[in-house]
């Protein structure tokens, strides 16, 4: 709809206008700016007045994007605190460094990457000399998320600071002898250098986010003092277009963490060519930022562009940076002079007159090399201001040349990325631009030398001085092992009881636990609960005001349950995290918790509850990082199963998030049929997890919303259940009955028993039921023990031991797809089948999910009889009479 003459309405026609007049007035100033100054000059001077208003402090909507030129002028640049020249050396050394070992690398045919540390050398390089706080200082120091395909920079930074030798560079990405570098950051094969693994992409940001949050979080609760301790998080602009990159802007800046900054390598190219070939990726990227509550600092342009600015008196060179698309900026670092006066000079005559000014040498320096991100001391203005700035966190948008220094056969090429080596010729360029004392007779046998001025050459001292000011080197990870007593065992025992006739889900039992463990004097505030915006569907609001839900701003408004017992209750320390609708974001907070005992040196117990089948399935790639980067703590996928979460459907219905987490070597996974199993399992994952002989380990436990009566613990069962399979129940029949063993896990075994009982009474068969606590361990142990036979050991597999000798077949059954159960069947000697939930989940009852997959008891029954018909042990008539009789 529009008003009279057209014009669109907007918003402010809504408000009041108490001088109509004077606004008037203000709307003919402007108009008339634009009719005789232009309309340029009327978009400068309101750009300008919002500016000022943004300062002073008047309540307007921010700026979304400035123009194309740096946040801090020249003029406004920080005394830099260091040796440029010397820090110029350090920086040609490494970069060599980087180059040669990747191209030494690719004759063995490992490749990697060469051109994203030639582009950031200064991004990191800055950092390590003035701004990165190490570990040996006071607190934890601050935590590097290092761009995965940066690595080769950071390893020459190591060796030239002699922490790897040339034998450990010559072996990167070969790892499998026991003295490579990995080609990423992996904490799990490098565990003394890397703390968090940024590869695959996107990860990396979202994990930053909640590292700084989570500093937040034990500051708050008292548990460390982390108010010196800053995250910076190293990205392509390319890995930008990873939903997971952006997915927590709005929490870092709702948190005010001012404890984090992102620092953006923006050379314009992802992995096949330009990150927005029609567009600007940092015109973009600064609105995105600024307009989720971010403190944006762009750092474009290197100093040989003063000039051309300055020069600049009608705005004609501001306005056509901002027009130019990327793809054609990175056109121009590749083509001669006079395509650039003619392509970008030309476009309008104020540039053609400001080109004439200019040397070619002055045009080539400013679109060839001139990135701000190429020189210190404009790295160390936007970090100055990043680390300075309160309130909110800091994004700085550098820009650079891909390839940079590595000659005009890499620089800004579509190609570069999939670029593993320079020739010989290439790399005397590349000495020569670089200064660098290395002779031609160190190539005469065709490879390209290491660097190195010597350990106690200047390079090296100021390299280690700056460092030893900073708290020791970087990156490093430190593990400083401090075993957590276990808890008193009362609260275990609650479990162990069993819960009589009262019916009661293994969720319950375990958020039950985690309540009794949370009251533990030792441990208690250790636990860190974190769920998805579900905790009361876990029937966990009775945590919430007991120990309060964590809020930086404590709780500012009066809850609408304030007169309930289980009151939404929010605490500055708070203990609970409640992320909202986020698995991504809760996973990352459990990474963070789960790894504090390396990063903080203070071990935290993470527990993460959530739908099952929103787990492994949406955030898998999160469980790797969490493996990689050696994280403890108990996974929880409640409401598990394909037939127990009635009426959600297919897309809610998890089968197979067992049979994921089995691919995952540090994953324990388990699912436990009753509350004393819960029990046992959780207390011996803290004796692996945090006892004195801890395991990098974390634990996936599943658990169900099915209300059950909770048997007591039988005598004798702890070590079948934490290895993965005891007999529950001994099945009973007459005389010379038949004999067969279900296997069930989960909620399945009380369909099993139910068999049981069907097989004892209807058809005179014996069933023994067998609760299979973990079809994962059981698989993990059998492929121990046949590993062990090829260096000469002999060892059965405990699932081979523990059916030694049991009579008759063996026929498996969960709430799972069958290839989950099927992990063991090569182990079992017996004749073995199995039965489960395979294909998509439907909504329906649970008695009729079952019976449509064929795992209820009378499914279970007529399997068991069929398999023991094909022994010849019952007649075959057996198994039509059963399905006649069932209804099947």
């Amino acid at each position: 709809m529009t008003d009279p003459v057209g014009k669109l309405p907007s918003e402010l026609d809504q408000l009041p206008d108490r001088d109509a007049e004077e606004t008037a007035e203000w709307a003919a100033s402007l108009a008339a700016v634009a009719e005789h100054a232009g309309p340029h000059r009327a978009a400068y001077l309101m750009r300008r007045t919002l500016q000022h208003a943004e300062k002073a402090g008047v309540a307007l909507p921010r700026l979304l994007e400035t123009d194309y030129v740096n946040t801090i002028p020249t003029s406004a640049e920080p005394a830099f605190d260091g040796d440029e020249e010397m820090e110029a050396r350090i920086t040609a050394w490494n970069r060599w460094n980087a180059a040669a070992m990747v191209t030494r690398g690719s004759k063995h045919g490992v490749g990697g990457h060469i051109a994203t540390f030639a582009s950031a050398a200064w991004l990191y390089e800055t950092g390590f000399n003035h701004f990165f706080r190490g570990k040996e200082g006071d607190g934890s120091g601050d935590q590097l998320y290092i761009q995965g395909h940066a690595s080769p920079g950071i390893y020459a930074r190591a060796f030239l600071d002699g922490r790897l030798s040339e034998q450990q560079l010559d072996h990167f990405r070969q790892e499998a002898g026991g003295n490579g570098l990995p080609s990423y950051p992996h904490p799990r094969r490098l565990p003394w250098l890397w703390e968090f693994p940024t590869v695959s992409m996107g990860l990396g940001p979202l994990s930053a986010i909640y590292q700084a949050r989570f500093n937040r979080y034990l500051h708050n609760r008292g548990i460390k003092d982390t108010a010196n301790s800053h995250v910076w998080a190293f990205l392509g602009d390319g890995e930008m277009d990873e939903p997971e990159s952006t997915a927590a802007l709005a929490l870092a800046s709702r948190e005010r963490l001012d404890n984090l900054t992102f620092v953006i390598n923006c050379n314009l190219q992802r992995l096949d060519g330009p990150v927005r070939a029609n567009f600007k990726i940092v015109q973009e990227l600064e609105a995105q930022f600024r307009g989720a509550g971010w403190n944006v600092v762009k750092s474009l342009w290197g100093s040989a562009w003063d000039e051309l600015l300055q020069l600049d008196t009608t705005g004609a060179l501001v306005r056509r940076l901002r027009e130019v698309p990327d793809a054609q900026f990175q056109t121009y670092a590749t083509r001669d002079v006079a395509y650039i006066r003619e392509h970008f000079f030309g476009a309008e005559p104020a540039l053609v007159e400001l080109a004439k000014l200019l040397t070619d040498a002055k045009i080539a320096e400013c679109f060839y090399t001139s990135r701000g991100g190429h020189e210190a001391r404009k790295v160390y203005a936007a970090y100055k201001a990043a680390v300075e700035h309160k309130g909110a966190p800091t994004v700085i948008l550098a820009q650079t040349v891909k390839g940079y220094t590595l000659g005009k056969g890499f620089e800004s090429k579509n190609a570069n990325h999939q670029m593993k080596k320079l020739t010989i010729d290439e790399f005397k360029g590349m000495r020569d631009l670089l200064g660098l004392p290395i002779a031609d007779s160190a190539f005469a046998d065709g490879v390209v030398p290491y660097g190195h001025p010597g350990a106690d050459s200047a390079e090296v001292r100021y390299l280690q001085e700056r460092r030893a000011a900073l708290g020791g080197p970087a990156p490093a990870r430190r593990v400083h092992a401090v075993a957590l007593p276990q808890p008193e065992e009362r609260a275990f025992k609650a479990l162990y009881k069993g819960s009589g006739k009262q019916e009661m889900a293994t969720t319950m039992a375990f958020v039950r636990l985690m309540k009794d463990l949370m009251r533990d004097k030792e441990t208690g505030r250790r636990w860190v609960p974190i769920v998805p915006d579900e905790a009361r569907t876990f029937g966990m609001e009775s945590l919430f005001p007991s120990a309060g839900i964590y809020s930086p701003l404590g709780q500012t408004y009066e809850p609408v349950d304030r007169d309930q017992l289980m009151y939404y209750k929010e605490a500055k320390d708070g203990q609970i995290l409640n992320e909202g609708i986020t698995e991504a974001g809760a996973m990352a907070d459990f990474i963070a918790a789960a790894t504090s005992y390396a990063t903080h040196g203070e071990t935290m117990i993470p527990f993460y509850i959530f739908y099952s089948m929103f787990g492994w399935q949406r955030t898998g790639d999160q469980m790797w990082q969490l493996a990689d980067q050696l994280g403890k703590g108990f996974i929880v996928g409640a409401t598990a199963g394909r037939t127990t979460l009635t009426g959600e459907g297919l897309q809610h219905a998890d089968g197979h998030s067992h049979l994921i987490a089995a691919t995952n070597p540090a994953s324990l996974n388990y699912d436990p049929a009753f509350a004393y199993e819960v029990a046992v399992i959780v207390k011996d994952g803290l004796r692996r997890m945090y006892g004195p002989d801890a395991e990098d380990v974390f634990y996936y436990l599943t658990v169900y919303n099915e209300p059950k009566p909770q048997p007591a613990m039988p005598e004798g069962v702890e070590e079948g259940i934490v290895k993965g399979l005891y007999r529950f129940k001994e099945g009973s029949a007459g005389a010379d009955a038949p004999r067969l063993q279900l296997l069930a896990s989960g909620t399945a075994i009380h369909w099993a028993l139910e068999a049981q009982e069907l097989l004892a009474a209807d058809w005179n068969v014996a069933a023994d039921v067998w609760s299979a606590t973990s079809w994962g361990e059981l698989r993990r142990d059998a492929l121990e023990a046949d590993e062990a036979l090829l260096r000469g050991e002999q060892r059965t597999p405990y699932v081979t031991q523990a059916l030694e000798g049991a009579p008759g077949p063996v026929l498996a059954v969960s709430d799972w797809m069958r290839q989950v159960p099927d992990q063991i069947s090569q182990w079992v000697e017996q004749d073995y089948s199995s039965l489960g939930t395979d294909g998509f989940g439907l909504s329906d009852t649970r008695e009729a999910a079952r019976r449509h997959f064929g795992v209820d008891a009378q499914s279970i029954t007529v399997a068991a009889l069929a398999q023991l018909a094909r022994r010849g042990e019952v007649p075959a008539s057996a198994v039509k009479e059963a399905r006649e009789r069932y209804g099947l």
